[in-house]
């Protein structure tokens, strides 16, 4: 019987690694984001001087837009795959290692990307501020924008409350023990 459990430990150790194509496929993802804001960024400076600056002001918001998104996608493929399947060794040499590599636990994770969510969604809430700029009524686009943009907000400070309870608890819990 013990064999049977030692195996099954193992598979589901190893199982792991099934994330791994994931991880790649977010690499992937981050080339196809690149070569859209290579596109994009050609056609602002293509059009930069007959475009009024309120259509400019938007092309330019979505390049951050498209930057933010990226770096979301960087912080899940470090972060997840240091989490998940194995420390990245490369990067312990390495100079350039961001100074937050390795330190992010799976709540530091979640409470980065409801940031970038709400840095993403603020974008978008910009954009739609911007095209209205002058009109009398808001679109119902927006509207659903605005609410979609407090849910991540109240999400993420509920977050960032469950992760201070919890660590609070811990805190609590390991004085107790030491009395």
């Amino acid at each position: 019987m013990r064999h049977i459990v030692h195996a099954i430990e193992v598979i589901l150790f190893r199982s792991r690694w099934l994330l791994t194509p994931l991880y790649l496929g977010l690499v992937g993802a981050l080339f196809l984001l690149a070569y859209r804001f290579i596109l994009d960024f050609i056609k602002l400076a293509q059009h930069m001087g007959d475009s009024e600056a309120h259509t400019f002001t938007l092309d330019l918001l979505a390049l951050l837009d498209l930057t933010l998104l990226a770096n979301l996608i960087l912080m899940v493929i470090f972060a997840g795959y240091e989490n998940f399947i194995s420390r990245i060794d490369i990067a312990q040499e390495s100079n350039d290692r961001p100074h937050w590599m390795g330190t992010i636990d799976f709540s530091g994770l979640k409470i980065k990307l409801i940031g970038s969510l709400v840095a993403i969604s603020v974008i978008e809430l910009l954009k739609d501020f911007i095209e209205l700029s002058g009109k009398e009524e808001v679109g119902e686009g927006t509207i659903w924008r605005i609410i979609i943009h407090l849910t991540f907000v109240v999400s993420g400070v509920l977050f960032a409350l469950m992760d201070w309870i919890a660590d609070k608890r811990e805190f609590q819990g390991t004085h107790k023990s030491d009395k």
